[in-house]
């Protein structure tokens, strides 16, 4: 059997490449090709995956629909072209007789009816905690948004009613239960974002009698997450410094520990000249503390005042499950640190992707564990705040896990997806 994977952008190319590794496990694995519809699908390219038609990165990078002057700059860098071809791709490769795996939003679930081929899709993008929790409708949603009864508009429920889809995999229960009810062949089976994160065999902790007057003297960990666009990410990363100066400021007798979760694709040369600007100074290679439990042999390490600063583009996991706290001004990685019980906090940036907008829209998602402030200067007042507040931890904890989902979802999508074809 074959399997196409369609997916529209970097995020959805992660979750997908995580379902296919499970496919690939299978003992009648089905034979896997991709077409990542945004960007080159470096993801797919690891893994060994073939790429069945065209793939170029667009001047948006992938953010087209924030804006209209991104869309102009797309459709001059050839979006209606590169759209053409990727159709007609799909279709010819739907004549062989195989199913489609979509990954993400209305576009490759449209691209995979359109192929005449059985297809799944999976919803990465919408959730209906944009419109309302377990308690009901949110005040504060915009109103044009769920005027048809749920996050997801009749178009797209139409398309996730054919008789060729083989099954729905929403993000989250709460809109696979309202998707239920609409008569969508959806099934809860949970969120593969948060796959991958902990790790394979992780150390068995153990009772401490000295607990908790050793928590008191350890360091705060902070994770820096800026995101990967570029140049966005550049000149977020300059705000989120600033935020780091001012818990500098505010905790001047704790050591201070902050984890730069940087992106593959970043330079980290713009991010080292920031940190100079604030004063940090960087160490020699032998100067990483092994408390860290680095695997990144290249990262990078600054030191000033109180504080240890770590930039890695290769302990990711690391940043998200070390640190107490995040700053953040970045899409997945904010919620995978919310996923993992912990409060993140946000500075709205000027965009394309990270605006208030976005932010605002981000914090109905992931309800109480992301606390957007308006000025860097604020982040310091939050945390304190947060740690003042332990009962308000725990909500955050409880709700982080529960809007996320537990690891696993992966393969057991991939499970249901080979029982159903």
């Amino acid at each position: 059997m074959q399997l196409l994977c369609l997916s529209n952008g970097h995020g959805e190319d992660v979750i997908a490449v995580r379902i296919l590794q499970e496919l690939q496990r299978h003992p009648a694995a089905p034979e896997i090709a991709a077409l990542p519809l945004v960007g080159e699908g470096l993801a797919y390219s690891q893994l060994g995956i073939p790429i069945i038609g065209s793939v170029k990165k667009m001047p948006s990078g992938g953010f087209v629909y924030m804006e209209g002057r991104q869309l102009v700059r797309d459709v001059k860098g050839g979006l209606l072209k590169l759209i053409s071809a990727q159709l007609k791709a799909v279709r010819s490769w739907g004549k062989k007789g195989g199913v489609i795996l979509a990954v993400g939003d209305i576009v490759p679930l449209l691209f995979a009816w359109l192929s005449g081929a059985p297809y799944a899709f999976v919803g990465t993008a919408k959730s209906d905690y944009y419109l309302r929790d377990e308690a009901g409708l949110l005040p504060n949603r915009p109103r044009w948004e769920g005027w048809s009864g749920s996050v997801y508009l009749p178009w797209e429920r139409w398309l996730m009613s054919r008789r060729r889809c083989l099954g729905v995999f929403p993000r989250d229960k709460l809109t696979t239960e309202r998707l239920q009810q609409l008569s969508i062949p959806a099934l809860d089976l949970g969120n593969p974002m948060m796959d991958g994160i902990w790790p394979e065999n992780p150390e068995p902790i153990f009772y401490d009698r000295e607990a908790e007057w050793k928590e008191t003297q350890r360091a705060l960990v902070v994770a820096l997450l800026p995101g990967s666009r570029v140049p966005e990410a550049y000149d977020n990363w300059s705000m989120i410094i600033l935020s780091a100066d001012t818990l500098l400021e505010n905790y001047a007798e704790r050591p201070l520990l902050f984890l730069g979760g940087i992106a593959p694709g970043l330079s980290l040369d713009p991010l080292r000249e920031v940190l100079e600007g604030y004063g940090w100074r960087q160490q020699p290679p032998q100067g990483n503390p092994s408390y860290l439990k680095l695997k990144d042999e290249s990262a990078l390490i600054f030191t000033l005042k109180n504080a240890t600063l770590v930039l890695t583009q290769e302990d990711y996991n690391l940043c998200l499950l070390e640190a107490d706290f995040c700053i953040a001004t970045a899409g997945t990685a904010t919620e995978q640190f919310v996923g993992l019980g912990k409060p993140a906090i946000s500075v709205p940036g000027d965009g394309p992707q990270f605006t208030p907008a976005f932010a605002e829209a981000q914090s109905r998602l992931l309800g109480p564990s992301l606390i957007v402030v308006e000025q860097p200067q604020k982040v310091a007042n939050t945390v304190q705040q947060l740690l003042r507040d332990p009962d308000r931890l725990q909500l955050i904890a409880e709700n982080g896990q529960q809007r996320m989902g537990e690891p696993g979802a992966a393969a057991r999508i991939a499970a249901c997806l080979m029982e159903r074809l």
